[in-house]
């Protein structure tokens, strides 16, 4: 059967928006995901030609120069460690949140390892080349697409980032670590101020049906892949050590499972109220 021009496109159409919903977890491309390996690799051996602070953040977080063969790249590196302005911060939560953020397929945030610097430990984040964070969003009063792939995209992370801030408790999600591309693809940084191990952080999520945030307004996860659920369904103590290895204790992965599973209990709450169809996808 010959399909006319209108329909072949109709189908065409179709079908890319298919697959760009079904992968729209992974906003790091699939070309960038594939050089993940050999950019860590740069980032624990390139040599750093130069560096300067970055002027903004209370980590005083410095734009590194880096530098391998014909290869240039910048990155971040942090060292924060302690309580600063009365919150507790470490730089080994930002290689913890990266190693999940792989261990769980969710490939938002960018390559980052544990490199000295000045003789100090600390992480190393690849630079991301990005066209918005949102409070530029905000501030200058940017549209965001309001239909096709690019607002259901943005809609859907959303509420990734939220399940994923919530599993490692990230009190720190602002407006300005949460960064667009030029196409609309969603990267998160900053992760310093995360994986909070006290019975507050313990036993309630930073967002959700009964947040910890602010105003107690409720936060849901309204949507999410069912990759993304079933992964959490399968995190084992042993799954997380071996991912994260010596950069989180043992209270604070008992406290993430702890979290999980209220995680996946509003999950359940929802599919109940809304069917399974509406939540997960």
């Amino acid at each position: 059967m010959r399909l006319n021009t209108v329909t072949r496109n109709l189908l065409t159409a179709t079908l890319v928006l298919s697959l760009s919903f079904s992968l729209s977890h992974a906003q790091f491309t699939p070309e960038e995901i594939a050089r993940r390996g050999e950019q860590e690799e740069f980032l624990l051996k390139a040599r750093i030609t130069g560096f300067r602070d970055l002027g903004k953040g209370i980590t005083l977080p410095i734009r590194v120069y880096l530098k391998k063969g014909d290869v240039e790249l910048t990155a971040v590196w942090k060292n924060p460690s302690g309580v600063i302005n009365g919150y507790y911060e470490g730089w080994q939560y930002e290689i913890a949140a990266y190693r999940l953020d792989k261990l769980l397929g969710l490939n938002l945030i960018p390559p980052t390892v544990e490199r000295r610097f000045q003789g100090q430990r600390g992480s190393l984040q690849l630079w991301v080349e990005h066209k918005y964070d949102l409070l530029e969003i905000v501030d200058n009063k940017i549209q965001l697409p309001k239909e096709g792939w690019e607002a259901v995209n943005l809609e859907r992370m959303q509420y990734l980032a939220r399940a994923f801030d919530s599993l490692i408790a990230n009190e720190d999600r602002s407006l300005q670590n949460t960064l667009l591309t030029e196409d609309w693809r969603t990267i998160l940084i900053d992760h310093s101020r995360s994986f909070r191990s006290d019975a507050r952080f313990t036993n309630n999520l930073m967002y959700g049906l009964r947040p910890l945030r602010p105003g107690g307004v409720p936060l849901p996860f309204r949507r999410l892949p069912s990759e993304f659920v079933e992964k959490l369904r399968t995190l084992t103590f042993d799954s997380i050590r071996r991912a994260v290895g010596s950069y989180l204790t043992t209270r604070e992965i008992n406290s993430m499972l702890n979290r999980r599973d209220l995680i996946l209990k509003e999950i359940e709450e929802m599919i109940s109220a809304y069917g399974r169809g509406e939540v997960i996808y």
